[in-house]
């Protein structure tokens, strides 16, 4: 009897290689277009990555540099506010500034009258050879020629072994000279173009200059009484606390925007860029310079992130290879079959064969599904089939589960009579458990698997997630259940570790002190607080859920008189995508009236809005101790009166208010006479007594808007605001009766010398003075004891 014929021209011979070639061809390409998934899936990873690394590394170079600004303007302030520092107290405030920076030094202003002493002290101080110096050729300090001015360094303090340059006058280069010309008026501070700094390191010579100008307390223009400086080496800024240049995944450069003649080259990296089209850029800012920063990946991270697709390719190609060969093998063993069967009859043979594939494919399937568990139940629920799967997930062989247990016995029984219950009221009518399993089903065909605790043979219990259908023979009649059971231990391991740190995230902000938020606000003018810490409730006394949802509320609270700039300073900073900080003030319903600090970082969304992620704190007590500071520097500790330095103020302040309408000014100036025999006869204790005693006396006289200042020592001042030289006249004239009229206990009576001046149009301040003091000295002059006029 002649072998059957596939397709009726194939033989049996051609027919396995033929299937086995056909499984490899469409494996093959199934396997290609998994490879084509799997690599572009891969490149969009490789992109999040980078952006993500890229991110981190721009917020990290942007604190650094936001921290040099704020350190140098912390060193700018303590020269502002301090009468005289010594090289001790300088190095001692400087010391703990000193982290990712070369030197901090200090220039003050010398003229070229003033170079000859300023010479001399530096050399008491450093030594002979101290001098105003300037860089000659091969880059050696020599002296200065004669200028006008100089800016020489005085104090310095570095983590260079080399020796500091001092003396170096910063006017005598161009680059520094230009940088400090920008630096020139109060509050401002500057930064140089790239350049190579002085009296460092070689390795550490490329950087930058920061200056920023020190004035007197109070002082709004004129010459800066000096510069303090901060040198800084991009590669000690850039690299501190960061990988090598061969473990860094970024090849990072720094581009100065600043120069007229273009972007120049502050900062590479070093390494090796890869051949990529990604790449980041961003803008930065220090001082008054803008720079931009490129940022793309290396050799390294692409390395570290290399494609899965050629393992996909290799696995799918020796799975192809491996079907092929399964196939040829079953087909090659159906032929051995067919050949012990070819005298049977050819139905009987078509039938076995079918039955034998059918059964060997089946089988095959549920013995490859080792991470899934098959079983098969009769109608009654007891076990037919227990795959591989089954077996590894509940530790049952086979043998013991089928025809022995039950599917329903596999499963908690409260499980399955609160699903029969739940079942129960959806339809209406009693449910028993094993119809519970297949409840779902019952209506709709295409349920999600539901989730259930399966028990395994040692009384462990498993997690998983279990889809039961019936099954139905080819009559449609119900012949039993069909479940597949997946292992969700680890899906729940993940939820849980998610929930944990949301928890702790959670704790975590409710303990920082202030507010934690994003704010969004839409290009419609819709705004709201996407997210909020608990600590915003106490900052604005408004509920978190509120916020998330509308954050008018917020903006009520702000003071009126902030408000308009708060709301400017978040345009601005949405227009150009630039950090907001404001300090402002908030009327709260308990609180009452509060000082608010927020800062925050924004980012353009995809419809247009813009989101910022930053916090809030409340400054309240910082700002009670700034006025109280404000307080104690305006007033004589010994007079409780206020000192010269308030007087000088006011004294400008009226000036110029005088100026402009055309108002009266008049001063008195006083002078307690014989005081240093009161001092030397009585002692310095009965001397503050007796100046606390007429200072309480005259400032019961003066009027609400007379200002009353002690210049120094035992001389006085009275400004008169909208008083004439007659009033203020007069008014001398009662101060001095009031003074000579009480003695003081213990020394008897006190007098004074008074002067009198009125303010003449066009005239300054030093000439008013100027003319009161004449008044004293006429009235020195004419025995003490008597109010005089102006003698000029």
């Amino acid at each position: 009897m002649s072998k059957p014929k596939m397709l009726g021209f194939i033989s049996e011979e051609v027919s396995a290689w033929l299937v086995a070639f056909v499984a490899l061809v469409v494996g093959g390409l199934l396997t290609a277009l998994l490879a084509l998934a799997a690599s572009k899936l891969s490149q969009q990873q490789l992109a999040q990555r980078f952006e993500l690394l890229a991110n981190e590394r721009y917020s990290r170079i942007e604190e650094r540099m936001e921290d040099q600004v704020q350190r140098l303007d912390s060193l700018r302030r303590f020269f502002v506010y301090a009468q005289e520092i010594t090289r001790d107290e300088f190095d001692g405030y400087v010391g703990p500034l000193l982290h990712r920076s070369q030197a901090y030094s200090w220039a003050p202003r010398v003229s070229a009258e003033q170079r000859a002493g300023f010479e001399r002290q530096g050399r008491r101080l450093f030594g002979q050879d101290f001098s105003i110096r300037e860089v000659g050729e091969g880059g050696v300090l020599q002296p200065s020629p004669a200028r006008p001015l100089y800016y020489p360094v005085l104090f310095s303090q570095t983590l260079s072994q080399l020796p500091p340059p001092l003396g170096f006058d910063l006017l005598s280069q161009p680059l520094r000279r230009d940088t400090v010309q920008r630096a020139s008026t109060p509050g401002s501070m500057a930064a140089s173009a790239p350049l190579d700094l002085i009296g460092v390191a070689p390795a550490y010579t490329r950087g930058m200059l920061m200056v920023a100008p020190v004035f007197a307390a109070g002082a709004s223009g004129g010459e800066p009484k000096g510069y303090v400086m901060a040198v800084l080496s991009m590669r000690q800024l850039m690299a501190d606390g960061l990988p090598s240049a061969a473990e860094d995944n970024l090849v990072v450069r720094i581009l100065d925007l600043s120069l007229p003649s273009g972007p120049e080259s502050l900062f590479e990296s070093g390494n090796q860029a890869a051949e990529s089209s990604l790449q980041v850029r961003k803008v930065l800012h220090l001082a008054d310079r803008t720079y931009q920063l490129d940022m793309s990946p290396s050799q390294e991270f692409l390395q570290d992130n290399r494609s899965s697709a050629m393992g996909v390719a290799f696995v799918g190609g020796l799975l192809s290879l491996l079907l092929s060969a399964l196939l040829f093998s079953l087909f090659s063993q159906r032929q051995r079959a067919l050949t012990l069967v070819e005298q049977r009859t050819a139905e009987l043979r078509i039938s076995e064969q079918s039955l034998r594939d059918t059964h060997n494919q089946l089988r095959s399937v549920l013995d490859a599904a080792t991470q899934v568990a098959i079983i098969a139940t009769d109608l009654h629920g007891v076990i037919s089939t227990f795959n591989a799967g089954a077996e590894r997930m509940l530790g049952y062989s086979a043998a013991e589960a089928v025809g022995k247990l039950t599917l329903e016995s596999l499963l908690l029984p409260e499980e399955v009579q609160q699903r029969a219950r739940s079942i129960s009221l959806r339809f209406g009518r009693e449910i028993s458990g094993s119809q519970a399993l297949l409840g779902d089903d019952l209506s709709a065909a295409d349920q999600e698997p539901g989730e259930w605790t399966l028990r395994r043979k040692d009384g462990s219990l498993l997690p998983a997630n279990m889809l039961v259908t019936a099954v139905l023979d080819e009559y449609g009649l119900w012949v039993g259940h069909l479940a597949i059971c997946i292992d969700i231990t680890e899906r729940k391991r993940v939820h849980e570790a998610l929930e944990a740190r949301d928890r702790l995230l959670e704790k975590l902000t409710a303990q920082v002190p202030g507010g934690i938020y994003q704010f969004r606000l839409d290009p419609d003018g819709r705004s709201c607080f996407s997210y909020s810490s608990e600590g915003l409730r106490d900052i604005y006394e408004v509920e978190p859920e509120l916020l998330r949802q509308d954050a008018t509320t917020v903006f009520e609270r702000i003071h009126p008189d902030d408000l308009v700039r708060v709301r400017s300073s978040i345009r601005d900073s949405a227009a150009q995508l630039t950090p907001w900080r404001e300090e402002y003030r908030v009327n709260l319903p308990k609180a009452g009236v509060r000082w608010v600090r927020g800062e925050a970082t924004p980012e353009r969304l995809a419809n247009g809005g813009t989101l910022w992620h930053g916090y809030l704190t409340d400054i309240s007590d910082l700002k009670r101790v700034e006025e109280e500071l404000r307080a104690l520097s305006v007033t004589d500790s010994l007079t409780g009166i206020h000192n010269r330095r308030y007087f000088q103020e006011r004294l400008k302040a009226e000036l110029e208010r005088a100026q402009r309408g055309g108002q009266d000014l008049a001063v008195i100036m006083l002078d307690i006479d014989h005081f240093k025999q009161i001092n030397d006869h009585f002692g310095h204790a009965v001397g503050d007594l007796v100046l606390q005693s007429l200072c309480q006396r005259i400032s019961n006289r003066l009027r609400r808007t007379d200002v009353f200042c002690r210049l120094g020592g035992e001389e006085f001042m009275v400004l008169c605001p909208g008083s004439n030289a007659s009033q203020a006249h007069s008014l001398a004239l009662e101060l001095w009766q009031g003074v000579r009229s009480v003695p003081v206990e213990g020394v008897g009576r006190v007098t004074a010398s008074f002067g009198v001046a009125g303010w003449r149009p066009g005239e300054g301040a030093d000439a008013l003075l100027l003319r009161a003091d004449s008044g004293v000295y006429a009235a020195k002059q004419g025995g003490r004891d008597r109010v005089e006029a102006e003698q000029l």
